[in-house]
């Protein structure tokens, strides 16, 4: 006789409540991290700009390679290019290779923004290591890493969020 509850835990959930715990854990750790953001001079921004941070790069990028980044139009990087330019958080630059084109990249309260929201990070994981366990927060990553994609810079979420 086959039962779903293992002798020395609970029963198994419903395969559709895996994705919805993974889900409510990114949104409570993002969620903490802009709550402490806010605190720390930068409450105007939301979870979509860290993608559209990282995807801005070191380097500077174009709004249109923005957008392809993000899985978004032309038009909706450029509004948010204009939005995060009004707060100080990019600029627009001639790309030294073309001058035709024009780069956004990060102004200092961008880098700064994302200084602060890493330090944040790993200070919840910090936290929920104290909470779990270090073995099991590891374990627990080591696992997410055997059933994801290696590269985990998926930035087009906003792009996938609003996809058809």
């Amino acid at each position: 006789m086959s039962s779903d509850k293992p002798a020395d835990g609970p029963a198994d959930a419903p395969g559709y409540e895996l994705p919805l715990r993974l889900f409510l854990a990114f949104r409570v750790i993002v969620d903490e991290v802009h709550a402490e953001l806010a605190e720390q001079g930068h409450p105007s921004l939301r979870p979509m700009h860290g993608f559209v941070f990282q995807a801005i790069g070191p380097h500077g990028t174009t709004a249109v390679e923005l957008g392809r980044r993000l899985g978004v139009s032309k038009q909706a990087a450029g509004k948010m290019v204009e939005s995060l330019e009004r707060a100080g958080y990019v600029e627009r630059a001639a790309d030294p290779s073309d001058a035709r084109r024009k780069l956004v990249r990060l102004t200092a309260r961008g880098v700064d923004f994302l200084a602060r929201s890493a330090r944040i990070f790993d200070r919840i994981r910090d936290d929920w290591a104290g909470r779990l366990g270090a073995d099991r927060v590891r374990a627990l990553e080591h696992d997410l890493r055997r059933v994801t994609p290696e590269d985990p810079w998926r930035l087009d979420v906003p792009g996938w969020f609003g996809s058809a």
